[in-house]
């Protein structure tokens, strides 16, 4: 550390202040002149002050409560739900017992504290305990120590750090912005495909193309009681696919469970193989996928529906998959999925019922091909953006390092 800093308890230099809620089944304790913030509003923001918040509570909701007036420029950390939200307040607020207020005596910089939390903020989760969610105590908060120059100084690093964040907030705006529209491009070509159809398309529901022959009735994982359970998975094996392991198109069999060959045989229903059409139907829907394996099946989940095309001059499976991923057939199934349940779930009798537009085989292969012209330069740019994002957080952690070691 460089002469002239010297290192307290963050209990030394700041008041560590508790927040509470009014009960909210009483009227007269809400909508009054005091601010008042929870964890979740601070979780929407994007600058780190505020001045109003979404609620406010009265002078009987302050005194009824353990709630207190923070002064402005206090740094408001949440302490759970999650740990380390940060935000300065510009104007008088209170917090809910979710946050924990910093009033910073006159040897800190508001600004050099809400920057020095910033940068601990994985310690702060370390420290915090608890079986349903993790929560930070004032009594830990107050024991972690700060490093500090002096005033003039930590004035000079603030300067310094908001030069430098409000440089990378833009590029970071930018590359954002540019990642939507390499999505965007993609997504403008597939719908203009469904959306601006010519003669000769075909409407059939899925029930309707089981009956002729076109495909295999659609078909899921095992229910109930054979339904493999985590303590059946094991190292390697066969694959057992759950919806979050359709990514990108495709299957991730690297990263997925795994259960053994012999309870997969045993198994009645779930054999996915090469070429099936993959969606998920449960929690989280709507995520299509091809299976491209070597072996003889992967095992799939009740998450996961599959589409097995039988008569290959009718339907390809990539356009099937490519149709999945329009918005129109995303709207059937969430359509199809609102029945009121609080998670999302459209079963293979509702599938029955969800309608194909397909033209010949021949205008499916040219669409296939122009689209898969530009998934490729479509995943090249989101690579490029993300990798440009991920960069940019760490030039944010090295300043912040940079910063509170002196080194600036």
């Amino acid at each position: 550390m460089k002469a002239g800093w010297q290192t307290k308890a963050i209990g030394e230099v700041c008041e560590v202040v508790n927040g509470g809620t009014p009960k909210t089944g009483i009227k007269e304790y809400w909508g009054g002149a005091h601010q008042w913030i929870t964890p979740a509003e601070m979780g929407k923001r994007n600058s780190p002050y505020i001045c109003e918040t979404e609620r406010t509570v009265t002078d009987a909701g302050l005194q009824n409560s353990s709630a207190r007036m923070l002064p402005p420029y206090s740094v408001i950390l949440s302490s759970r739900a999650p740990i380390g939200h940060l935000v300065i307040n510009t104007e008088p607020m209170a917090t809910n017992q979710g946050c924990k207020g910093l009033v910073p005596s006159d040897q800190l910089h508001y600004k050099f504290l809400y920057y020095y939390l910033s940068s601990i903020v994985d310690l702060l989760n370390d420290l915090g305990s608890g079986a349903t969610f993790k929560e930070l105590s004032g009594g830990k908060l107050k024991e972690v120590g700060i490093s500090f120059p002096s005033l003039p100084e930590q004035q000079r690093i603030v300067r310094i750090l908001d030069e430098a964040f409000d440089g990378i907030a833009t590029a970071k705006a930018n590359a954002e912005q540019n990642l939507q529209n390499a999505r965007a491009l993609f997504e403008s070509h597939l719908q203009s495909v469904f959306t601006q159809r010519g003669e000769g398309w075909v409407e059939k529901s899925v029930g309707e193309l089981v009956d002729e022959g076109v495909l295999v009735k659609p078909f899921d994982g095992n229910h109930g009681e054979i339904h493999p359970t985590r303590a059946d998975y094991t190292e390697s094996g066969v694959p057992f696919i759950m919806a979050s392991d359709l990514v990108n198109g495709g299957v991730d069999t690297d990263r997925c469970k795994f259960i053994s060959r012999k309870l997969a045989d045993s198994l009645r229903v779930g054999f996915a193989k090469d070429g099936d059409v993959l969606i998920s139907h449960k929690g989280t829907i709507g995520r299509s996928a091809i299976v491209s394996t070597a072996d003889d099946y992967i095992m799939l989940t009740p998450q996961v529906t599959a589409y097995r095309i039988k008569d290959h001059s009718k339907l390809l499976n990539r356009f099937v998959r490519y149709y999945f991923m329009s918005s129109e057939f995303q709207q059937q199934i969430i359509d199809g999925a609102a029945d009121g349940s609080t998670r999302a779930y459209i079963g293979i009798t509702k599938q029955l019922n969800l309608h194909f537009k397909f033209p010949s085989l021949g205008e499916q292969q040219k669409i296939v091909e122009k689209l898969d012209e530009l998934v490729p330069e479509t995943q090249r740019l989101e690579s490029l953006y993300q990798r440009k994002l991920a960069a940019l957080a760490e030039l944010k952690r090295s300043l912040l390092h940079q910063a509170f070691s002196g080194a600036l």
